[in-house]
């Protein structure tokens, strides 16, 4: 909902002595909590007008800076791989690292949900180049796109023209019954 507190709506009944302060956190970083159409109308000087309800949202605390959640932090430069099953498991650990909520550690489940296996094809900096699935699950075919966003999500996966061509690599993922995963290369 838009700021519709007499303190933050110019032309109120209310008394408006905090309206400056209002004005000051909307325009110092609050723009999404609402305020921004009423900020840019007042400092502009123009009457503000009722427009579409925007979505409700909590007010912040007077004081507060509301904070926007931002992605997981890429993983870390990995070291060049010595061979495709070092690169491999490079390539899981960057998976797991990449889809913090997406993954499950300890044992694999008995029975799994599904079992996709991915070839990845490389361009010579490690990022995707194609994405062939090997094997599709007979039930859950949504944990294909699963599998393919998650690799995705965590490239590039590091060079590697200092490897033999063709510069590509299968994974298989494991899914729970939650459409968690666990890349098989990490199992055992």
């Amino acid at each position: 909902m838009p700021c519709i507190e007499p303190d933050c709506v110019p032309g109120a009944s209310a008394p408006r002595r905090r309206w400056p302060a209002w004005l000051a956190l909307c325009a110092g970083g609050l723009l999404g909590a609402g305020c921004s159409q009423h900020a840019e109308r007042a400092s502009a000087g123009s009457p503000t007008a009722p427009t579409e309800a925007a979505p409700a949202r909590p007010h912040p605390a007077p004081g507060t800076v509301a904070t926007v959640p931002r992605p997981p932090a890429p993983p870390a430069q990995q070291r060049p791989a010595r061979n495709w099953d070092d690169y491999r498991q490079q390539a899981a650990r960057r998976l797991l690292a990449s889809n913090p909520g997406a993954v499950y550690d300890g044992p694999v489940p008995e029975p799994l949900l599904a079992i996709p296996v991915l070839e990845i094809e490389l361009n010579g900096d490690g990022s995707v180049r194609r994405i062939q699935v090997l094997r599709k699950p007979t039930q859950a075919h949504d944990t294909v796109q699963l599998a393919m966003a998650a690799v995705q999500r965590a490239a590039p996966f590091g060079s590697v023209t200092h490897l033999p061509r063709p510069w590509k690599f299968t994974e298989t993922f494991l899914f729970d019954e939650q459409r968690r995963f666990k890349p098989r290369s990490l199992d055992g």
